[in-house]
């Protein structure tokens, strides 16, 4: 159900929706109409400013830290795949935004991605997409934090290897208890920061900054009589992979593939940001645009910087590429500080993917779609209007998850690729659908590409499906071994396909896509008659208090009993 399907003289909800929200202080009039338009009442309040929404975006992305962490992915293609695999594919990820910030604009909704494939999609497939896509998002963004909160406990530890001079090496064991300390940690700050969490994004991305300057100044210094030249920066071509060197190249792609992915995250800080309508689609357009710009910038000096062995940089002892780097440029002292100030930046990721993934998690239970949804579903006014629940059920599952750190490193990438290949699909699936069954629905809010918006949504959909299909190659060559396999098309196709099998065999009965949470009475006729039409629960609400007529006038959809629970 979205504002769309109602006439103009119909667009004023009902006062008790508008005014209960403004009283409880949760939002604006305006913001508090809008979420009504979507069926939705306010139930959190609106923390986050726009430049807030940017920073917890651009926070998540933690761009220094990230492209430490995916060095690997970069660097056998050399200086060309370092600096020409950043600057390409984030031309093309800044085409997914531009697809996103419409649907945004229009309709925003914390639980945006599963709501808008529910929405645009055809009636024989809107209730299987959109499941589909709730679980692709909800389990990629766990696997997000998963693949944070494990890359914060190697560059801890990487800093202990260093300060020991490379003579000792953590065990599975001693870098899981980091992971389970961090991510426990990121529990309680979730839990208890929430009514200063907006004004701490400014904060983190202030930090991210201080440590990007930080390294753009201190490492050409360091490096000063050692420098390479810009034939080398620009045009160095290595292959340290078995695959041929156009391909190696490509794979360099994953590098701004993973760092640049969790601009969706501003899509679920909908339901908590002050005027949703822009603030959404522009906090999207600025995370990818300053990660695109800025990370250009530091590909480039680190190329410029580091060892023109490439080999004995991705070989280095500290267990990070980006330790040898600094290492290089500023010796023991200096490495030793920058891999401080990154573990801290990359604790920080962690935080804030932690609130976007309650979000979304918190989403998709209200409309009933997870196990024990209504035990994740209620919000915590003592902790200040935000899902606990589902804050530390996200919390509980990665530290779950990331047991599988544990078997080998082959395992834990396998998880953590959840964040590229279950995020495009989750990304793909409703600008797919909206362009091929619901461009009629489809209503333009405050930001709109125009004419260019169809061109720009079939682009996004190619390059996810391409980033998709990448992100399950091994990287080291066409002939892997059981270690160096890329496990992402097992994970991924289980993932998919369990979605799509618990759907059939038993969400079918009761799933029936978005519902609304508002009261009959604060419906107009017309919400009322397209309620109908959709097949929209309303909680607590049988289909004849809807209908206008009989219970034979109106479709099957899906109530609640008394214990909360989905009946037919």
């Amino acid at each position: 159900m979205t504002a769309d399907a109602i006439p103009e003289e119909d667009g004023r909800r009902s006062a008790s929706v508008v005014f209960k929200a403004q009283a409880d202080g949760l939002a604006s009039a305006e913001d508090a109409e809008v979420l009504a338009g979507l069926g939705y009442k306010q139930e959190l309040r609106r923390n986050f400013t726009m430049i807030e929404v940017f920073g917890l975006a651009f926070s998540i992305m933690g761009l220094l830290p990230s492209i430490a962490s995916t060095l690997t992915y970069s660097l056998p293609a050399g200086p060309v795949g370092l600096v020409w695999g950043w600057f390409v594919p984030s031309l093309f990820i800044f085409f997914v935004g531009l697809a996103m910030a419409d649907l945004a604009s229009a309709m925003p909704t914390s639980g945006g991605l599963y709501f808008w494939s529910h929405y645009f999609a055809s009636p024989n497939t809107r209730n299987a997409l959109s499941f589909l896509v709730g679980y692709s998002n909800t389990l990629g963004l766990i696997g997000g934090l998963c693949s944070i909160d494990y890359g914060f406990s190697l560059m801890l530890l990487s800093v202990v290897v260093i300060a020991r001079d490379g003579e000792w090496e953590p065990s599975r064991g001693v870098i899981y208890a980091v992971f389970l300390a961090c991510i426990l940690c990121h529990g309680v700050l979730a839990s208890t920061l929430s009514k200063v969490m907006g004004k701490l994004q400014t904060v983190f991305v202030v930090a991210n900054f201080v440590l990007i300057a930080a390294t753009v100044i201190a490492l050409p210094i360091g490096r000063a009589d050692q420098r390479n030249d810009a034939a080398f920066i620009f045009g160095k071509v290595d292959n340290l992979t078995t695959w041929p060197a156009g391909w190696t190249f490509m794979l360099s792609w994953l590098s701004p593939i993973w760092t640049i992915g969790a601009f969706d995250s501003c899509v679920h800080i909908s339901e908590e940001a002050a005027n949703a309508t822009r603030a959404v689609p522009y906090g999207i357009l600025m995370s990818i645009g300053s990660c695109w710009i800025f990370g250009w910038i530091i590909v480039i000096v680190i190329a410029a910087c580091m060892s023109p062995d490439v080999s004995s940089i991705l070989g280095s002892a500290y267990g990070q590429p980006m330790a040898q780097i600094y290492y290089d440029a500023l010796g023991k002292r200096g490495a030793l500080g920058f891999m401080i100030l990154m573990f801290i930046v990359q604790f920080l990721m962690g935080l804030s993917i932690v609130v976007a993934a309650s979000r979304q998690t918190w989403a998709f239970s209200r409309d009933g779609a997870l196990p024990f949804s209504s035990f994740f579903r209620p919000i915590s006014k003592t902790f200040g209007y935000i899902p606990l629940r589902a804050v530390w059920g996200c919390v509980f599952l990665g530290a779950v998850l990331g047991l599988l750190s544990l078997i080998d490193s082959a395992a834990a990438s396998a998880l953590f690729s959840l964040g590229v290949a279950g995020n495009n699909v989750a990304w793909g699936t409703p600008i797919f659908c909206r362009l091929v069954w619901g461009e009629h629905k489809f209503k333009p809010g405050p930001f709109y590409t125009g004419k260019f918006s169809k061109p720009i949504g079939w682009i996004a959909i190619v390059f996810m499906v391409f980033g998709t299909l990448l992100a399950m190659f091994p990287t080291g060559g066409p002939n892997p071994t059981v270690g160096t396999m890329n496990y992402t098309c097992v994970i991924s196709v289980a993932l998919w396909g369990g979605s799509l099998a618990y759907y059939y065999i038993d969400a079918r009965k009761w799933f029936t896509g978005p519902r609304t949470t508002l009261d009959a009475d604060e419906l107009s006729k017309d919400q009322q008659d397209a309620l109908r039409d959709e097949g929209t629960t309303i909680e607590g609400i049988k289909p004849s208090s809807i209908s206008g007529g009989g219970e034979e006038s109106s479709p099957v959809v899906i109530t609640k009993s008394q214990d909360n629970q989905p009946r037919d």
